[in-house]
């Protein structure tokens, strides 16, 4: 992993020091900085809204417990949340799979059928944290461009205000970490 933005990451590392002496406000920081985000990854993952909303508050309370590991050495924030995420919600879908099993005969097609989505989640949200990693070793303008287009819903105008770059920039970068993304990593697999 490439370093990120000294001055992001020591900021994200006082966040989660804060978070995990329980801090009122730095939870609240990293509900709204990151909650849209997960909930949209659980919303995809899990089959009702309700098992979402149930999965959000898991991740949220696991990354409160868990905040004083965080390391910005190893990942940034964005990536540590979204592995953290992906976990915690491949776990949730294993343990419904393991339910369908036990269910009775007659609930077996669509047990099937829920299983095979299931499935399907877990290969997506294991695709998903690849990208993610793939993400993270983007140049740092591409990176933040990516992230805050694709998993935070800016446009690219509030992202170069925010920023305080062109316009011109922003698409040039969101352009190159594109082409970047697409590009196979050796002994990748076509896909099919």
């Amino acid at each position: 992993m490439k370093p990120g933005d000294p001055s992001q990451n020591d900021a994200d590392l006082e966040l989660m020091q804060r978070v995990s002496v329980d801090d009122q406000a730095a939870i609240s920081e990293l509900y709204d900085r990151f909650g849209p985000l997960v909930f949209r990854l659980a919303h995809q993952a899990m089959p009702t809204r309700a098992d979402a909303e149930d999965a959000v508050q898991e991740i949220f309370v696991r990354l409160w417990r868990t905040a004083g590991r965080y390391d910005p050495k190893r990942a940034a924030l964005v990536t540590w949340v979204m592995l953290l995420s992906r976990r915690i919600l491949v776990d949730r879908l294993r343990r419904a799979q393991a339910r369908v099993k036990t269910s009775v005969m007659t609930d077996s097609i669509s047990a099937e059928a829920d299983v095979v989505e299931a499935g399907t989640r877990i290969e997506t949200d294991e695709r998903f944290a690849s990208l993610m990693k793939r993400i993270e070793e983007l140049p740092e303008l591409q990176r933040i461009v990516v992230v805050r287009s694709y998993l935070g819903g800016q446009t690219l105008r509030q992202i170069g205000k925010d920023l305080n770059k062109p316009i011109g920039t922003i698409k040039s970068a969101l352009s190159r970490a594109l082409v970047r993304l697409r590009e196979r990593s050796p002994g990748e697999e076509l896909a099919a």
